[in-house]
């Protein structure tokens, strides 16, 4: 089902339903059942559906009528935590968008090409939108860079570093495209994608700019996770003997997460939000965090071991597409 958007009187562009902003599934719901090609992704939808369908004409990927409320523009727990999560995650971003040129380069076939250049540029808006986000919070552009470093700088250089490292070993050193797309699409955007839904349906009460911009962002994650996994499970039909030094690869991979201090981090954060909670939980309500669970109820362990799951379950369902199902 497409979306048509008139472009004066005899031009349209039809907005597939994966990249429409009111129609798309959820991020962890598209993760685990949206099925997409690099070729049917290539430059030309991209054009088509993302600036006019998923963003309908704001970079930031939000609509008009938002605002970001009084109660985020005052000091307190809750600007903090969306601040230390939007400074983590334009640096999360900053970072996929420079190894993506890797994948730009060494794509052995033009809808490969075509492809990652495009998720390039997203993961680029996506690191713009986030730091955009910390400007509307009241942080003046000549402090922005030394306020995201105060925010997120030792969990960057905790969690972010040692991944950049092993994907770049990966991408620059070994020059391995396949293993560079096991990397971003399960090791990855793969675990990261739940932290990044969760986000989304926590901040709706206290912060709808914000969750209207990771909507955005997880509209086109959607997309990275469905490619990616279709050009792994293609490489592995045709060359079956990779499916070893690729099972490797991801054994290496996620033996490094289990290393790195991501629970540690992820508690800090929703420690800090609980915070924000318990302050302005009447602006919280009756609305439901998840199906049949209201976000005032619950706890940060709660939704630290809640996101935890959605990742672990995202995963296994990438790995089993490809055909690496454990």
């Amino acid at each position: 089902m497409t979306t048509t958007v008139a472009h004066g009187p005899d031009r349209t562009t039809e907005i597939p339903a994966e990249a429409d902003r009111h129609r798309a599934p959820s991020l962890l719901d598209g993760a685990l059942h949206t099925d997409l090609t690099p070729e049917g992704c290539d430059l030309g939808y991209w054009f088509r559906a993302v600036p006019e369908g998923t963003l309908a004409g704001d970079p930031m990927g939000r609509t008009p009528d938002v605002t970001v409320p009084g109660h985020m523009l005052s000091e307190g727990p809750l600007r903090r935590a969306v601040m230390q999560e939007l400074a983590f995650r334009s640096m999360a971003e900053e970072k996929a968008a420079r190894a993506i040129s890797y994948l730009v380069a060494q794509a052995p076939d033009l809808s490969g090409m075509d492809f990652y250049t495009t998720q390039l540029m997203d993961e680029a808006r996506h690191a713009y939108a986030f730091r955009g986000h910390l400007l509307e919070l009241g942080v003046e552009q000549a402090d922005l860079e030394n306020t995201m470093e105060e925010l997120a700088g030792a969990d960057r250089d905790a969690v972010l570093t040692p991944l950049e490292e092993f994907g770049l070993d990966v991408l620059r050193e070994q020059r391995d495209y396949i293993g560079g797309v096991i990397t971003l699409t399960v090791l990855v955007e793969g675990v990261l994608a739940p932290t990044a839904e969760l986000s989304e349906r926590k901040w709706w009460p206290f912060d709808p700019a914000a969750a209207q911009i990771e909507r955005a962002a997880g509209i086109d994650e959607i997309r990275h996770l469905s490619v990616g996994t279709t050009i792994v499970r293609r490489h592995l039909e045709q060359r079956p003997e990779e499916r070893e030094r690729i099972g490797a690869l991801i054994a290496r991979g996620t033996e490094l997460w289990a290393r790195l201090p991501v629970r540690e981090l992820t508690l800090r954060r929703e420690q800090l939000y609980q915070q924000g909670l318990e302050e302005h939980r009447d602006l919280a309500g009756d609305y439901e965090v998840w199906p049949g669970r209201r976000l005032a109820d619950t706890t940060a362990e709660e939704r630290m071991l809640t996101a935890a799951q959605w990742a672990e379950n995202t995963q296994r369902a990438r790995l089993a597409d490809m055909g690496l199902a454990p």
